[in-house]
C-alpha cells in the first residue's frame, strides 16, 4: 500500500459503501414484493375473484416504483468497480466479471422482458401467460440476486481460480466451484429470505395504515394474511441460514467471527455473547483492558456454531494474530507476522520471475517461480504493513450483528402476533397494533443494513479474503475527485429516495384502483 493516500482508500470505501447501502434499500423490497404479488395473482387465477386482481395490481404498482430506482443505483454500483477499484478489477476481473456479466445478460433481460407483460399485458394476454410473466419477473429478480451474491461470496471465500504469474491476474479454472460454493448458496438464501421478510413487513405495515384510516378493509386483511404467513415462514428459515452463515464464517473467516463476538482469547466450549457492552478502553488486540464492561453468554453456543461441537476450540483475535493453534482443517495456524513475511517473499519472487522472463533467463525464472509458488498462499499478506491492520472494527461488527439478530427475533414474534390477531381477534379494530406495524417497516431496513455491515466490515482489511487488501485494490485517483463524486452521489441518491417515498406515499393514499 506504499505510495497510496490513506484518505483515497477511505473515501473510495465510503463512496462504495454509500452506493451499496442505498442500493440495498431497494433490492430487498423488490425481492419480497415480487413473490407476494405473484401469490396474490395466483389466487386470482385460481378463483377468478376480481378482488385478488385488484389487490395484486396495487402491490405490483409499488413493486414497479421500487424496482426502477433500484436499477439506477445498481448500475452505478457496478460502474464503480471500474472507476474506483480498477486494480481489483484487473486482479480478479476474469473471475468476478463472469457472474456480473451473466446477471446483466440473463437475469436483467429476463426481468425487463416479463415486467413489460406484467404491467401492460392485463386483458391483452391470457390469464395463464400473465401469471407466468409475473412469476418470471420475480424469478428474474431472484436470479439477478443469485449472481450478484455469487460474486460477493467469492470475495468472502475465493475458490475455483489460479494465479497466473505471467499476467499477474487470478484466472477462473472451475466456474461451478465459484457459482455453487456452499458460501454462495447460503449467502443467497440468507439475503433473499431477508428480502422476503422486508416485503412481508412492508405489506403488513401499509395494510395496517388502511385499517387505521378505515379504508379498504377487505383488501387490507387479505394482504395481511398472505404477507404474515409468508413473513413468518421466511423469518423461521432465516434462522437456519443465519446458523449456516455463522458456520461458514468460522471456517473461512475466523477473524470476522472473533470481531463479531468481541472474542479476543480463544477457548474450548466458548459461549456466544447474547448481550454485552464493549469496553471503550480496549483499543487494540494486545492491550491489557478487558473487552467487556458487561456481557451475558449462552454457554458453549459459539463452539457449537463454529465447529458443531460443544467443547470445540474457537480461536480469538489474539490466537489468530499469534498463531500456533490447530485450525479446522487440522493444520497449525501460522503467526500473522510469518504470513506477512511469506507474502513479501512471494511479491519479491514474482518480481524476480517477471524480470527473468523479460531478460530470457529461464533458469532464474524457474527458480523464482518455485519460490513464488511456495509462498503464493500468503501473497496478499505481503501488502499488510502491521499485524494490527488484520483486525477489523470490533465495535461496529459486534453491535451491528446484535442489532440484526435481535430484530430477526422480533420479526418472528411480530408475524406470530399478526396471525394471532387476524385469526383469533379483530385486527381491524386494534389501533395500537396498526401503529406498531407501520413503525416496524423501518426496522426491516435497519436489520438488512446491519447484516451487510457485518458481512463487509468484518472482512476488512481484505477486498478479497486473504488474497487482496483493500488498499491495493483501489484506483490511483485524485482524492478530491472521489470526495466530489461522493457528495454528488449522496445528493443524487437522497433525491431518488425522497422521490420514491413521495411517489409511493401518493400511490398508497390513492389505494387500489377499481378494475
Amino acid at each position: 500500500m506504499e505510495g497510496i493516500d490513506i484518505a483515497l482508500i477511505d473515501w473510495s470505501r465510503a463512496q462504495f459503501a454509500l452506493t451499496a447501502m442505498y442500493h440495498w434499500l431497494f433490492v430487498p423490497l423488490t425481492l419480497g414484493l415480487a413473490v407476494i404479488m405473484a401469490i396474490m395473482e395466483t389466487m386470482y387465477y385460481k378463483t377468478g375473484d376480481e378482488h385478488w386482481k385488484r389487490t395484486a395490481k396495487f402491490w405490483m404498482k409499488l413493486f414497479g416504483i421500487n424496482f426502477a430506482v433500484g436499477v439506477a443505483t445498481g448500475l452505478i454500483l457496478e460502474f464503480e468497480f471500474g472507476t474506483n477499484w480498477s486494480n481489483y478489477s484487473w486482479f480478479v476481473g476474469d473471475i468476478f466479471g463472469a457472474p456480473l456479466a451473466i446477471e446483466g445478460i440473463l437475469a436483467f433481460f429476463m426481468e425487463a422482458t416479463f415486467i413489460a407483460v406484467m404491467f401492460f399485458g392485463w386483458n391483452k394476454v391470457s390469464k395463464r401467460f400473465h401469471l407466468a410473466s409475473t412469476w418470471l419477473t420475480g424469478i428474474g429478480a431472484t436470479i439477478s440476486a443469485w449472481w450478484i451474491l455469487v460474486a460477493n461470496a467469492w470475495m468472502q471465500h475465493p475458490i475455483g481460480m489460479r494465479f497466473n504469474p505471467d499476467t499477474v491476474r487470478n484466472e477462473m479454472v472451475d466456474f461451478w466451484a465459484v457459482a455453487t460454493s456452499p458460501v454462495a448458496v447460503n449467502k443467497f438464501f440468507h439475503s433473499v429470505l431477508s428480502g422476503w421478510i422486508l416485503g412481508a413487513i412492508f405489506v403488513v405495515g401499509v395494510s395496517c395504515w388502511f385499517l387505521l384510516k378505515g379504508r379498504e378493509q377487505k383488501f387490507a386483511m387479505s394482504s395481511i394474511k398472505i404477507a404474515a404467513v409468508f413473513g413468518l415462514v421466511a423469518s423461521l428459515l432465516v434462522v437456519w441460514t443465519g446458523d449456516g452463515s455463522g458456520y461458514y464464517v468460522a471456517q473461512h473467516q475466523p477473524m470476522k467471527l472473533a470481531a463479531i463476538e468481541g472474542h479476543y482469547q480463544g477457548k474450548e466450549g466458548a459461549g456466544l455473547v447474547a448481550m454485552g457492552v464493549l469496553n471503550p478502553k480496549k483499543q487494540t488486540y494486545n492491550d491489557e483492558h478487558e473487552p467487556f464492561l458487561f456481557k451475558m453468554e449462552i454457554p458453549k453456543m459459539l463452539s457449537l456454531l463454529a465447529q458443531r461441537e460443544a467443547n470445540a476450540f474457537v480461536p480469538g483475535i489474539n490466537d489468530i494474530i499469534e498463531g500456533g493453534y490447530t485450525q479446522y482443517d487440522g493444520t497449525t495456524a501460522l503467526p500473522a507476522q510469518e504470513k506477512i513475511a511469506r507474502g513479501q517473499k512471494a511479491i519479491v519472487a514474482l518480481g524476480n520471475y517477471r524480470n527473468a522472463k523479460k531478460e530470457g533467463n529461464e533458469a532464474l525464472a524457474e527458480e523464482a517461480l518455485s519460490e513464488f509458488e511456495a509462498n503464493v498462499e500468503y501473497f496478499g499478506y505481503g501488502y499488510i504493513k502491521e499485524v494490527k491492520d488484520l483486525v477489523p472494527n470490533v465495535t461496529l461488527n459486534f453491535y451491528a450483528f446484535r442489532i440484526m439478530v435481535i430484530l430477526g427475533g422480533y420479526f418472528i414474534l411480530f408475524f406470530a402476533v399478526v396471525l394471532f390477531l387476524v385469526f383469533k381477534k379483530d385486527l381491524a379494530k386494534i389501533r395500537w397494533f396498526h401503529y406498531v406495524a407501520m413503525l416496524t417497516i423501518p426496522l426491516g431496513y435497519i436489520a438488512g443494513q446491519a447484516g451487510w455491515i457485518v458481512a463487509e466490515v468484518g472482512r476488512q482489511p481484505w477486498a478479497i479474503q486473504d488474497l487482496l487488501p483493500t488498499g491495493v485494490a483501489v484506483s490511483k485517483l485524485d482524492v478530491g475527485s472521489v470526495q466530489t463524486t461522493f457528495f454528488l452521489f449522496l445528493v443524487l441518491f437522497t433525491i431518488l429516495l425522497i422521490a420514491e417515498i413521495r411517489i409511493m406515499l401518493r400511490e398508497i393514499k390513492k389505494g387500489p384502483e377499481n378494475n
